[in-house]
């Protein structure tokens, strides 16, 4: 799936206030239950039972939480920019400040693989990074997450 079909200025969190890691998946639930019309617990859960399987914090600042849920029926995806930096248990110990979660039906499969590739292509880019720093607005984080996706799919 296209990043600009997955995700829009709604779910775009420019500064999110969170402590912890589990504070943040708390936070970003929230919020995804909003989208989603799903139970916030559910979703939180499953984010928390797929940490359990090891961390999504990818490295470079960056954590991809991801969840599948059966009520779904399509993908979802969030995107936010953590105020402070946090630990994320990410596989470079460093502290995490760009989150995007992704939730796929149990049903996504390959989508959801394909889905989940083309967010971390995009979040490798350093100067992407870089650039989502320094924004401070929903519609330039979601300009620069969509804009750039398109030449870095397949």
């Amino acid at each position: 799936m296209e990043l600009q079909k997955l995700i829009n200025a709604d779910c775009v969190i420019p500064k999110l206030a969170a402590s912890s890691k589990k504070q943040a998946l708390h936070e970003l639930s929230l919020c995804a239950a909003t989208h989603t019309g799903q139970e916030q617990q559910a979703i939180f859960d499953a984010l928390l039972e797929r940490e359990r399987l090891g961390t999504t914090g990818v490295g470079g600042g960056v954590a991809i939480p991801h969840g599948k849920l059966a009520c779904l029926d399509q993908l979802y995806g969030l995107f936010a920019r953590l105020d402070t930096p946090i630990d994320f248990e990410a596989i470079d110990d460093q502290p995490v400040d760009l989150i995007f979660l992704l939730l796929a039906p149990e049903s996504a499969g390959a989508d959801h693989l394909k889905t989940l590739s083309r967010v971390s292509r995009l979040l490798r880019d350093k100067a992407v990074c870089e650039k989502l720093r320094e924004c401070d607005s929903c519609e330039n984080l979601l300009a620069l997450i969509t804009d750039r996706a398109p030449s870095l799919a397949n």
